[in-house]
């Protein structure tokens, strides 16, 4: 396995990237674009906060689909997450984040994209 050396904004430099993850698929840092734009980084599960989980429930069925899914070919698309003042928000992604858990995951594929407190206080509503 290839370890990479890269530049990353103070909130990420405690989390390493490396040439292959854990759940079968390539991280992938930047876009299309050169680094503009969101990004795709590994994140620690516990580093990623979900006010919304208390409200609603998951398709435990599609979970289960989900874990069969994730064990064969790896996380295909990330979830969304939004880093408020350097603490991660996921909005999107509920049944992959769950079943990542189940499948007792340390990280999970996100899309970054950085956000406000007013951007954050908008998706609570």
């Amino acid at each position: 396995m290839a370890n990479l050396m890269m530049r990353l904004p103070i909130s990420l430099r405690s989390f390493s990237v490396s040439a292959s993850s854990s759940n079968g698929s390539p991280p992938v840092i930047g876009g299309p674009s050169g680094g503009v734009g969101p990004m795709i980084v590994e994140l620690p599960l516990d580093k990623i906060r979900r006010p919304l989980m208390r409200t609603r429930s998951n398709d435990q069925n599609k979970v289960k689909e989900l874990m069969d899914s994730i064990r064969q070919i790896g996380l295909q698309v990330p979830i969304d997450v939004i880093e408020v003042d350097g603490t991660y928000y996921g909005f999107s992604g509920c049944h992959r984040y769950e079943a990542h858990q189940k499948l007792g995951l340390p990280t999970i594929r996100c899309k970054i994209r950085k956000g406000t407190k007013e951007t954050l206080r908008h998706h609570l509503r």
